[in-house]
């Protein structure tokens, strides 16, 4: 069995100031977002997705919006997302690094990462 890092896969430009890397197996992918543009003074637009999604803040802070609600998360909290609930953030700090987990995977992270052009977060 390979170990693989995060820290050693290849980082793609998601748009100015934000980049994503990204691990998978078969099954579950997780994705490190690093983003440098902030702090924001207004939330990103809102998206969905079919897939379910953890995301854990290993650096920053921001603001979550997830359907109709929002908390402020910092450095070790998590927050779940069901899949097609609208959700979003706003970067509270200079910087941030979100860890997202996902399942299924994300194909259009992997179709953009392996054209080498950026899709959305």
């Amino acid at each position: 069995m390979k170990v693989s890092k995060i820290s050693e896969e290849k980082s793609f430009e998601v748009k100015p100031g934000r980049t994503r890397r990204i691990l998978h197996t078969d099954h579950l992918m997780m994705v490190a977002f690093d983003f440098g543009e902030g702090p924001a003074a207004q939330p990103d637009p809102p998206h969905t997705h079919p897939h379910e999604q953890v995301t854990y803040v290993a650096e920053g802070e921001v603001m979550f919006f997830i359907g109709e609600e929002s908390t402020r998360l910092a450095p070790g909290d998590m927050v779940a997302v069901p899949p097609d609930l609208p959700h979003r953030i706003q970067l509270l700090t200079p910087t941030a690094r979100l860890i997202d987990t996902f399942t299924p995977l994300r194909r259009d992270f992997l179709i953009h990462a392996t054209a080498g052009k950026p899709s959305g977060t």
